[in-house]
């Protein structure tokens, strides 16, 4: 398995969402689930699942498919604005995120479909990107904003702050700075 990076700034999380608009020949659909997947920190296998019955609400129930646990995630003023945009672009879809093909009419995009997009644009870019981005972007730019680490893990439905800290990238070589920075 391919470790990921997160992305670690607002304007490089523009950036990747601009590239795979481009790359997708103008169709937004995986620079929509970027930007959707960094407001709601949800792993792909559940963010693939959300429905626009139950996005239009302006919450998500979801049980997560890796841990059991069911998350209740309020959805923000940026997420909701992607729900009205694609429910307004494809008023037929059931998924938030569907396949626009006759093949795979009415199923949700596939997980090995957005690691291909993301992983082209992390190419170009030189960032290690996958579906996990989303959710390590989240957590590494709420990490950068002052926001502790035990919400974070909260946030991200992690059972410790250890695991929090070393899942968004802390590194060694960030702690052995801070004993430079912090000169008492």
């Amino acid at each position: 398995m391919q470790l990921v990076e997160a992305v670690k700034t607002s304007a490089e999380v523009d950036q990747v969402a601009h590239k795979l608009t481009l790359n997708a020949r103008g169709n937004p659909l995986y620079a929509d689930l970027w930007m959707f997947g960094l407001q709601v920190a949800l792993r792909i296998s559940d963010l693939l699942t959300i429905t626009y019955e139950e996005a239009l609400q302006g919450r998500v129930m979801i049980k997560e498919s890796k841990t059991g646990k069911v998350r209740n995630i309020t959805l923000n003023t940026k997420a909701v604005a992607i729900v009205k945009k694609r429910r307004d672009a494809n008023p037929h879809h059931t998924y938030l995120f569907e396949v626009q093909s006759n093949r795979a009419k009415d199923k949700p995009v596939s997980r090995i479909a957005v690691a291909t997009a993301f992983k082209a644009v992390g190419d170009e870019l030189g960032i290690s990107l996958g579906t996990h981005s989303m959710r390590k972007t989240r957590g590494w730019l709420m990490h950068s904003s002052g926001v502790s680490i035990e919400m974070i893990c909260r946030v991200l439905n992690h059972s410790s702050p250890a695991i929090t800290m070393a899942y968004i990238g802390i590194t060694q070589d960030q702690v052995d700075a801070t004993y430079h920075e912090f000169v008492i």
